[in-house]
């Protein structure tokens, strides 16, 4: 007698079949929005943003984001998942002011969004990012995030009796279930800090709770451009859609790339002006959607997707709540959130960066010319790590 299998359709169809896939998408979504919206917020505040504009990019970046998952997964009928740009979230936090300020910024983000289309249109600029030695790519982003992550020790002097906890909890967290610890440790940060307004008598405006669109006109750079939008676009290809794509594959599925880059692509054009960075394919988070997690029947994983994009359209709401909450934080909360976030991606990073001895010498120096924070003639670090990676690359015999 023939039994039907725990894949097949019939099986699928039931409401236990479709509420694994539903509750994975909500998961993915979860997660990407939570262990990273802090690094967003201090990217884009670190470039010029207000509150209200930081806000309305967190804002703008869900929205276009789930906007996106919904269109390919639809179209695709496979679990195609997006997200903001989380090493660029941390290259923004990292390179700071730049000449002509947040409008400059933002033309910087929309010009991003331009690099992303012509790559999915024309196949070369996409070959010419690949041929960049991964080392040396890894190498600058492990450059940009190290004072990210060098913020949990720093707010351990200014706010011990918040971030102490935090930091305690994300590391049980780490032990037992990694995959909630960011998720945590932010409300354990948001607890605190809830203690923090009560006892000391702080007010919240309700109105600034509410999210609102903060329309910016891009002013355009030369210096805002190379020290923003290059960097950014290398880093976003080089950590998210090319590995995203490599997610992807290994659990068989063949991402799009025209219609990814696209999207993305547009997507970003569309956000810069009301502060959204960049948009590009999920690496890490997608693997909930795409996985055993979103379901038994590889067919029906594209509702995962689905599923998350439309959370992120419900999770956008929350923007200016959080930047409300986060600025009645006391000092390094936040920060610290932000830096346990970026832990694994900061020893991924190192990892990639160091682990070829033919590429080593360079990597290290394109390490400590981002980490550094040089900036010359208003272009920042990260530029000038990747130039200075390439020429000693160039320069020194292989092998050393």
């Amino acid at each position: 007698m023939s039994q039907v299998s725990a894949t097949t359709p019939e099986v699928a169809d039931t409401p236990a079949g479709i509420a694994q896939p539903l509750g994975a998408g909500v998961i993915t979504a979860l997660v990407g929005f939570t262990s990273s919206f802090a690094v967003v917020l201090g990217g884009l505040r670190a470039v010029g943003a207000s509150p209200a504009q930081a806000a309305s990019g967190l804002l703008v970046l869900c929205f276009t984001q789930g906007v996106g998952i919904l269109l390919l997964s639809f179209r695709y009928r496979i679990p195609i998942t997006l997200a903001w740009s989380t090493p660029g979230a941390a290259l923004l936090a990292s390179t700071g002011l730049v000449v002509g300020g947040w409008p400059g910024a933002v033309a910087a983000f929309a010009l991003t969004g331009v690099l992303f289309v012509i790559t999915g249109l024309w196949q070369r600029l996409g070959s010419l990012v690949a041929a960049i030695p991964v080392p040396i790519a890894q190498a600058m982003l492990a450059g940009v995030l190290l004072p990210l992550c060098l913020a949990p020790v720093q707010a351990l002097r200014t706010s011990p009796a918040v971030v102490v906890p935090v930091v305690l909890v994300w590391l049980v967290l780490q032990r037992f279930a990694p995959k909630w610890a960011v998720l945590v440790a932010f409300a354990t940060a948001a607890v605190g800090t809830g203690i923090d307004i009560v006892v000391n008598d702080k007010n919240l405006v309700l109105a600034e709770m509410v999210p609102t669109v903060e329309w910016t006109a891009p002013q355009w750079h030369w210096q805002a451009i190379i020290g923003i939008a290059v960097p950014l676009y290398i880093v976003t290809m080089a950590s998210q859609n090319i590995p995203g794509v490599t997610v992807m594959r290994s659990f068989d599925f063949d991402v799009p790339w025209r219609p990814a880059m696209l999207v993305t692509g547009i997507g970003t054009v569309l956000g810069a002006a009301a502060g959204g960075h960049a948009i590009n394919l999920a690496a890490i988070s997608a693997a909930l959607a795409a996985g055993p997690a979103a379901g038994p029947e590889p067919k029906r994983r594209w509702i995962a997707a689905a599923t998350a994009g439309a959370t992120y359209l419900v999770l956008g709401l929350a923007s200016a709540a959080l930047v409300t909450l986060i600025a009645a934080a006391p000092a390094g909360t936040i920060e610290t959130v932000a830096g346990l976030a970026l832990l694994a991606t900061l020893a991924a990073a190192l990892t990639g960066a160091l682990s070829d001895p033919a590429h080593r010498i360079a990597a290290l120096v394109t390490f400590l010319v981002a980490a550094s924070g040089t900036t010359a003639f208003g272009i920042g670090g990260a530029f000038w790590a990747l130039v200075a990676g390439l020429i000693v690359r160039r320069f020194l015999p292989s092998g050393t």
